[in-house]
Formats: C-alpha cells, sequence, structure tokens
C-alpha cells in the first residue's frame, strides 16, 4: 500500500509539473492594432511631433519590424489576413464587404478559423475589445467566432463622442454612415458608455487583464483611433498647441490617446507579473489614410495603394526575457506570421486543407534559424487589379497603363519607390510576375459584395 501510494503521488506530482510547464509554455497574447495610423506617426519610426513613448516601450524592450506587412491596404481583408495566418484572397476576401447586417456572405467564412478559435484549442481565454469589421450578420460577430469576450462594435469605423451614438443596434440603421452611430455591444448586450471612445476601449482592456490574470488569455484590443471621423477630446488637443494644422492636431491627439492607453496596458501587465509571459504586438491595419492627417514618410503610396505607405506599418513586438531588447528586424515580415508564432508555441495542429501562409517569427528573431522568413510576399486588390510582389528587396508592382503599369523597386536602395527599374532589369520583372501570376492563379474570387452596396432602412428586407 505505501509503494502504491508513492506512486499516486508521483503520478500527480508528474501531473502538476506537466501543468505548470504547459502554462509556462502558453504564453498570454496582446495583440494592438490601431487603423489607418502613418508609419512615420510612432516615434520607433522616427516621428517628432507626436510623441508616443508607451508604443515606442514596445519596440525598445522587443523587435521594430523595418519591414512589417500587412496582407492588404485597407482595412477588413488586412484583419482577415491577420486573424487567420493566410492570404485573404484564397477564401474570397477581396474587398471591404458590405456592412448589411441581413448578408449571410458578407464575413469571414465560417469554415476558415481564426486566431480566436485556433487558441481556444490550447485552452485561451480570448476577447476583443473594439473594432471587428470580420462581418455584421450575427453568425459572424466574435462571440460566434471564437471569442468568450467582445466589448465593441461590429462595423468598420465608429463616432468616438457617447452623445452620438443613437442608434441601438445596426440593423436599425436607416441611412448610409449610420453605422458609425450604433451603442456599443458588450457581448450581444447593448449598453450605454459616458466616454470618449478610445479611452473607454483602453479601460476596457486594463480591466480584461485584471479579470483574466490567472488564465492564460489573447487579447485583441483593436482600436478604430485613428480612422475617421477626426475627434478627440479637449485634453489630448491640448497637447499639441504646436500644431498648427487643426486636421494633423486632431490626428495627433487621437494617436496620443492610443499611447496614454497602450501605457495603462503595459503598466496592468508589470503589476501582475504577466510581462515575462506576455507577447505583445503592435501595429496599424494599413497605411495612413490621405483624410486623416496622418504621415507614411519615407514611403509612397498611402492607404488603397499597393505602394509601401499602404500596407508597410508600424510593427512592433515584445517578450521580455525570451527575446532580446533594442533589436531592429529587416527582413519582411507579415501580420500572418502571428498566428503560426503562436500556433508553433503550443504545437496547435492546423487543418490540413487550410495551411498557414505565416511563418513563425522567433526562431529567426533568436537566430536559431538562418535566412528570410519569406522568400515571397504578394498583395493584389481585386476591384482595380493592383497588385505587387516582394523578393527580398526587389518588389514588382503592376496596374494598368493609365495608372503606372509595370514597375520595379529595389526596396533597400530606393525606399521611396521613385526609381522605375522595369527597362533595365526586364529578367527580374519577368520572374517575379511568373511567381505573381502563380500565386494569383490560387486564389478565388470574392464571395460578398462590396462596402457601400447596402442601403439601409432601419427594418429587414422583404
Amino acid at each position: 500500500m505505501k509503494l502504491l501510494s508513492l506512486i499516486v503521488k508521483g503520478l500527480l506530482l508528474a501531473t502538476l509539473t506537466f501543468t505548470v510547464n504547459a502554462q509556462v509554455e502558453s504564453p498570454n497574447l496582446v495583440i494592438i492594432l490601431t487603423d489607418d495610423q502613418g508609419y512615420a506617426d510612432v516615434g520607433f519610426n522616427g516621428c517628432e511631433d507626436i510623441p508616443t513613448p508607451n508604443i515606442d516601450r514596445i519596440a525598445h524592450e522587443g523587435v521594430r519590424f523595418t519591414n512589417g506587412f500587412v496582407t492588404y491596404p485597407v482595412c477588413s481583408p488586412s484583419r482577415a489576413g491577420l486573424m487567420t495566418g493566410r492570404y485573404q484572397a484564397r477564401f474570397g476576401y477581396r474587398r471591404n464587404p458590405t456592412l448589411n447586417p441581413f448578408d449571410p456572405m458578407a464575413g469571414l467564412p465560417l469554415e476558415e478559423e481564426n486566431m480566436a478559435e485556433i487558441l481556444k484549442k490550447a485552452g485561451y481565454h480570448t476577447g476583443i475589445i473594439g473594432k471587428w469589421h470580420l462581418g455584421t450578420h450575427p453568425k459572424f460577430r466574435p462571440n460566434q467566432r471564437g471569442f468568450d469576450e467582445f466589448y465593441g462594435f461590429v462595423a468598420g469605423g465608429h463616432r468616438y463622442f457617447p452623445e452620438d451614438l443613437t442608434y441601438m443596434d445596426i440593423e436599425s440603421v436607416d441611412r448610409k454612415g449610420g453605422w458609425y452611430n450604433t451603442k456599443l455591444l458588450r457581448n450581444e448586450t447593448r449598453i450605454e458608455t459616458d466616454e470618449y471612445l478610445t479611452d473607454e476601449l483602453s479601460n476596457e482592456a486594463v480591466d480584461f487583464v485584471e479579470r483574466n490574470k490567472a488564465k492564460t488569455f489573447f487579447l485583441y484590443l483593436t482600436y478604430n483611433a485613428p480612422h475617421t471621423p477626426m475627434q478627440a477630446t479637449q485634453k489630448y488637443l491640448d497637447r499639441f498647441t504646436q500644431i498648427e494644422d487643426p486636421l494633423r492636431r486632431t490626428y495627433a491627439a487621437m494617436v496620443s490617446a492610443v499611447d496614454d492607453g497602450v501605457g495603462r496596458l503595459l503598466e496592468k501587465l508589470d503589476e501582475l507579473g504577466l510581462s515575462e509571459n506576455t507577447l505583445v504586438f503592435f501595429l496599424s491595419d494599413n497605411g495612413g489614410a490621405t483624410n486623416n492627417g496622418s504621415i507614411n514618410t519615407p514611403l509612397r503610396g498611402t492607404k488603397g495603394t499597393v505602394y509601401d505607405g499602404g500596407m508597410r506599418v508600424p510593427f512592433a513586438f515584445r517578450w521580455p526575457g525570451k527575446i532580446s531588447a533594442g533589436v531592429d528586424y529587416d527582413d519582411p515580415v507579415s501580420s500572418m506570421d502571428i498566428l503560426a508564432t503562436m500556433v508553433s508555441l503550443n504545437n496547435i495542429e492546423i487543418a490540413p486543407e487550410r495551411p498557414l501562409d505565416g511563418v513563425d517569427l522567433l526562431p529567426y528573431l533568436t537566430g536559431k534559424k538562418k535566412g528570410v522568413p519569406h522568400d515571397m510576399l504578394f498583395w493584389q486588390m481585386f476591384d482595380n487589379q493592383d497588385a505587387a510582389i516582394r523578393s527580398g528587396s526587389d518588389k514588382l508592382v503592376t496596374m494598368a497603363e493609365d495608372e503606372g503599369g509595370d514597375q520595379l523597386y529595389r526596396i533597400s536602395e530606393d525606399i521611396g519607390e521613385t526609381k522605375n527599374l522595369i527597362e533595365t532589369k526586364k529578367a527580374k520583372a519577368r520572374k517575379l510576375q511568373k511567381a505573381l501570376d502563380a500565386w494569383s492563379s490560387q486564389m478565388i474570387e470574392p464571395v460578398f459584395d462590396r462596402l457601400g452596396t447596402w442601403e439601409p432602412t432601419g427594418s429587414p428586407p422583404e
């Protein structure tokens, strides 16, 4: 009996040790996503008129990705690529979808597993705070797509002041743009709010971490700032009286509000002793837009273009104690790599019929693996057929002739994409075009109507 007791105790100890080790090996994940923020509008990329000390802390305590890309130069498809770890065109997510809540096709297809659904397999408690923009129909909403907690809104943008939030739900919207005026959702319950939206989202993020500190969690904090409408409180505007351009001043105030929230979130992780067991990523969903006062310098282009200004974004990562601080990583990486990194860390099995396009970044960041994460990266806009491929430092851009035609750039020598080498590097261009065509042939047609096609009436269609 004594021997049996010792064996049982040994088994219990082994089980406990395995559980503890499993918890250590499954770190928390926080993704902080901004909306339409310019490449040059963070301190770690050289911004001088908008201090971002808290966002910069992520880069200074970890890695700055100098060639960090998203998968599409506008909001919703970019988010689909981030959340699935796959090129969104593989499943027909090739444009911003209609926001029609009665359209059962306009959202992230149910057969595509997203980050929350995948991480739940490894025991993660999952939460999204802020902008969803992956389908407004009830079947596409966060609580139906693997998220245990949702606090935010389902459409592509939102007004920031609580007095503007007048519609009870998106189904009752009776005018175009009214989806910006819906009340916020806590899971599927409409709630009243009384704070500036960016502050509201930051409060919720801090509270989420506090409430779930004993769990292994995934927090997707997706600010709509600094997306239009350009709205900021006097508290933040007063920080930038030296900026004369009113649009840039409001933009700066909105970014500063985000930075405050990021600081509070990082401080909460420190306070709870969670920092060394939490991966934190920061990035924008696409490049700065033409209508919000953002700056993408020295990059060419803006949101909505396949020049780097459309999809090369502020991108930083930290994991204290596991990843060295103050590192610049210069090889191209993608937002798709975040999920692939977490899948590898947790040994999660992915459906073979839907393999990830992302790559585990950790071996490259630690030096265990040489070479580059991606031999090639691809982008293609369906509705105007603009496309691009990046291989090493070479980038081929293809457009209609009246829009610029075929262009070839050597990014390491020409970050602003100003010197078209297409006539002198024809063999290189042909090679890249062949690879782009092969990739494009794997993609499918859009599966839903585009943004702007819904005429809201305030009631379901007959």
